[in-house]
């Protein structure tokens, strides 16, 4: 079935000529014009964005998903291509209504008039892995109600599989390729997309999401009916807002574009550092904006974590950027583990510096993050930065991020608004405020340890006699052992003399 797979990739490459990105240059073209009179089937006539959206409908959801992400990238991608992809994050062709049926009536094993007292037959949205159809519960509840689409496992699985192929290729064929860890990258892309197949797991991310933002003021997260949910089929409640995106609707609607901006940084940095837990697939489609000014979170079948320890790296890295101490965040990489611990620290403060330095004091709007990044990588691969796998969907979110606010308020002035942030964050990290939180957190484990503490201190002597006894016990076999081997070589020398006694007699 791979190889069938890889087969339709090559295909659809060919069919919609994508090759004219890779076969552009002068000394190859004539090649591309062979394939245009070989290929009967090749459908060139359509602008390359185009051709470039379909193929990747054609191709499925990682395809999909690839292209959604790039759609955000204006300040990479050409004006026609970044608006064509922008059309699959809501405008994938939809399966039909009577499967959308189909799979309902079988997850709850009656008719769906006895489930809804509405349902809405022609979807709203259709995204890459489900589609999403409004509803009204028995009680009258407005909802929307996602359902996965049906034979996706398959197909993920057979485009994963390829990219552990190609993965694995990479690192064997690649100089770089062992330290950018290709293999531990797909997989963690693999445990995403399968965490995003379970519509129960991206149920459980919502909850979540929603108790962590349960008093804020910039966040709304829609309640799960945990009734009607299951593994293929996920029911929420029915949110009213304007896409994120368009901006021209939000303003007749007197939200405040630029705080709007401010918040959505703010929203960013508290799931990250705050809370460990953050949306990883921000893109226009999932966000919205309700007529008060708050941001509406949708689809969460993304989600990434970090450690505290990748907090603590994270927040000093940041806050040693934001105040231009390229030293400090070329000393972080060092104690965190991302670089070699015999590397100069001066010499990768200086290369920081010559990335860094030249995007301060810029609006969002002349700084190319691409360009800032792809330095960055340049500086790591010189360095022996190894690239980390948990940190790969904090990465994609960043670029969501800047695409977003570059919608919004391309003057954002990214730096001043989350410096202030992170400082107060650290600083309840690890000031005063740090430790009382730490003892807090820490109370319940002592208050069960201390009446334990006489106990473990008697345990603790008894194991420590035990092992002097037994430590004892062998340095009396020891001392045994050695007078056996004395006595024996006695009765080896005897042995020899009395055979060359008998020898020479």
């Amino acid at each position: 079935m791979r190889i069938f797979r890889l087969f339709k990739i090559i295909f659809v490459v060919l069919r919609f000529g994508l090759d004219e990105f890779l076969l552009s240059h002068e000394r190859v073209r004539w090649l591309r014009v062979l394939l245009d009179i070989l290929l009967f089937f090749r459908s060139t006539s359509r602008p390359r964005a185009v051709r470039l959206r379909l193929a990747l409908e054609n191709l499925g959801p990682i395809f999909v998903k690839f292209g959604q992400m790039l759609s955000t990238r204006r300040d990479l991608m050409p004006t026609d291509i970044a608006d064509e992809l922008a059309k699959l994050q809501d405008q994938v062709p939809p399966f039909p209504s009577a499967q959308a049926i189909q799979i309902l009536q079988v997850n709850y094993g009656r008719q769906l008039s006895e489930v809804f007292q509405s349902f809405e037959e022609q979807p709203v949205a259709s995204a890459s892995v489900a589609q999403v159809h409004f509803a009204v519960l028995p009680d009258g509840r407005h909802a929307a109600v996602k359902i996965l689409r049906p034979g996706i496992k398959r197909v993920i699985e057979h485009d994963i599989a390829l990219l552990k192929v190609a993965a694995d290729l990479m690192e064997k064929l690649w100089s770089d390729g062992r330290r950018l860890k290709p293999k531990l990258v797909v997989n963690e892309f693999e445990k995403y997309l399968n965490d995003e197949l379970d519509l129960s797991r991206e149920a459980a991310n919502a909850s979540q999401l929603k108790r962590n933002f349960a008093n804020s003021k910039l966040l709304l997260v829609p309640e799960m009916y945990w009734d009607f949910c299951s593994s293929e089929v996920m029911v929420m409640e029915r949110m009213y807002g304007t896409p994120v995106n368009q901006v021209e609707n939000l303003r007749n609607a007197g939200v405040n574009i630029s705080k709007l901006a401010s918040d959505g940084v703010e929203i960013f940095y508290t799931q990250v550092f705050r809370d460990g837990f953050f949306h990883a697939d921000m893109h226009p489609g999932n966000v919205q904006v309700a007529s008060d000014g708050q941001y509406i979170a949708l689809d969460f079948g993304i989600m990434g974590t970090l450690t505290d320890s990748d907090k603590h790296y994270l927040a000093q890295n940041f806050i040693a950027f934001f105040r231009r101490d390229y030293k400090r965040v070329a000393e972080v990489h060092i104690e965190s583990g991302w670089a070699p611990a015999d590397t100069r620290v001066d010499e990768l403060e200086a290369a920081i510096r010559a990335v860094c330095e030249p995007i301060f004091d810029k609006p969002l709007r002349e700084v190319s993050f691409g360009k800032v990044l792809l330095r960055l990588f340049q500086t790591s691969r010189r360095f022996g930065i190894e690239i980390q796998p948990q940190l790969v969907l904090l990465q994609k979110t960043l670029l969501n991020i800047e695409g977003l606010g570059l919608q919004l308020d391309p003057e954002l002035d990214l730096w001043k608004t989350a410096k202030p942030w992170l400082e107060r964050w650290m600083s309840e990290q690890v000031g005063w405020r740090g430790l009382l939180k730490s003892l807090k957190q820490e109370a319940p484990h002592y208050f069960t340890l201390i009446p334990q503490l006489p106990r473990l201190l008697h345990q603790r002597l008894h194991e420590k006699n035990s092992r002097a006894e037994m430590d004892n016990t062998l340095r009396q076999l020891l001392v045994q052992q050695k007078r056996r081997n004395a006595l024996l070589m006695v009765i080896v020398l005897i042995l020899l003399l009395q055979m060359a006694s008998v020898m020479f007699a």
